[in-house]
């Protein structure tokens, strides 16, 4: 398709394909960090007034951490050292900062760190791949990621390993993805969203391409089982597994997850990890 521009005519980009295919570490970060880059606009746009500019939210379910208190009691918060990884425009951070803590907002995305920025200065932002962090081990007390990196990565075992690495003794680590029973089913909030459409057990990623074959998104599916798995083999041991209940308050749609299917399948899994 094509548009007309001053007299000229301009060929629109073409729709990505999606495909299932195999997409390696380099390719879906690279993939991950132009989507962020192109999209964090739109999404901060959609996204924005839900999460707040300083509200800790791990999912669509809009679960609070100052009420599900999966890092500790808010008041055990301040003084410690929290890394946030995929932190987006940093609104967890700014949340835990809020609450005494000393956190570094952590993304893959430029610009989504500029819009961490356009929010408020203050907080230390770095731009980097969850799968090697640039700091010096034993740096922070927790860690956490909303929806954050993990997802998206070709191996989570190495962030789970970077983690643990920059992790003190005992220090927790909380993650929360999309419940791996979703795989299963069509990303859509309506009636149609509530058929098996795919096999569980059908590992291979989910990769949005471009005309020439490069991968313009990608999203890595894991089994609940293989997340467990991951955790240990990261060096964790996992202390809780959390799945959201849709709440009666929240009657919003982003993307698959809606209050009907919310009500009926699990939309979100919180991993609640420590330091072994």
């Amino acid at each position: 398709m094509s548009q007309e521009i001053h007299g000229t005519y301009t060929e629109e980009p073409a729709e990505p394909e999606a495909t299932r295919r195999v997409a390696d570490e380099a390719e879906s970060s690279r993939a991950s960090r132009g989507w962020w880059d192109r999209n964090a606009d739109e999404y901060q746009m959609d996204h924005g007034s839900f999460l707040g500019d300083d509200r800790f939210v791990w999912g669509p379910e809009g679960l609070d951490e100052a009420e599900a208190a999966l890092l500790g009691p808010a008041a055990s918060l301040k003084g410690l050292d929290v890394l946030e990884i995929g932190a987006g425009a940093a609104q967890c951070s700014r949340w835990l900062a809020a609450q005494g803590a000393r956190p570094v907002a952590l993304d893959l995305s430029h610009r989504q760190l500029q819009h961490a920025l356009r929010i408020g200065e203050g907080l230390p932002l770095v731009e980097a791949d969850a799968g090697r962090l640039p700091f010096r081990d034993a740096s922070f007390d927790l860690a956490c990621s909303a929806y954050g990196a993990v997802p998206f990565v070709a191996d989570p075992v190495q962030v789970f390993r970077e983690v643990h690495r920059v992790l003190r003794p005992g220090g927790r680590w909380v993650f929360s993805v999309t419940h791996p029973i979703r795989w299963a089913f069509p990303d859509e909030p309506g009636p149609e969203g509530l058929s098996v459409a795919a096999s569980y057990f059908d590992r291979v990623p989910y990769v949005e391409q471009d005309e020439q074959g490069n991968a313009a998104y990608v999203e890595h599916h894991r089994t609940l089982g293989d997340r467990v798995r991951d955790v240990v083999a990261g060096g964790f041991r996992l202390v809780d597994l959390v799945e959201p209940e849709w709440p009666a308050w929240n009657n919003q749609e982003w993307g698959g997850w809606s209050p009907l299917r919310g009500n009926l399948i699990p939309g979100t899994a919180i991993f609640v990890c420590e330091r072994a």
